[in-house]
């Protein structure tokens, strides 16, 4: 079933053509970028945008504040403690790396 505005969205779009909106666009007559992962090319495209990033990278963020955490604290049983964060987030990193591949 098609959508409810597909003769007004065809009838815009035949009216921009005939404008010429589309004439001499970036790229035109190029081939489209390959996709390593095409059925979620567009979530992908809108993440990377928006400043995602993988799960790993804001993991390994995270970390990275830990080890300096650590640095700065003179306190043993806290040190212990951010110690143990460490270790599973590391664990946790290397999870994510394996369900990004």
């Amino acid at each position: 079933m098609d959508h409810p505005l597909i003769d007004l969205i065809n009838q815009k779009i035949a009216a921009a053509e005939a404008d010429g909106a589309f004439d001499n666009l970036e790229g035109a007559g190029k081939p489209l970028p390959r996709e390593d992962d095409p059925e979620n090319a567009l979530i992908n495209r809108l993440i990377k945008e928006s400043g995602g990033v993988p799960e790993f990278v804001s993991l390994s963020r995270e970390l990275a504040k830990l080890r300096e955490e650590l640095r700065e604290t003179g306190d043993r049983s806290r040190r212990q403690d951010i110690m143990k964060e460490m270790s599973m987030m590391e664990a946790k990193i290397e999870l994510a790396r394996k369900q990004a591949r």
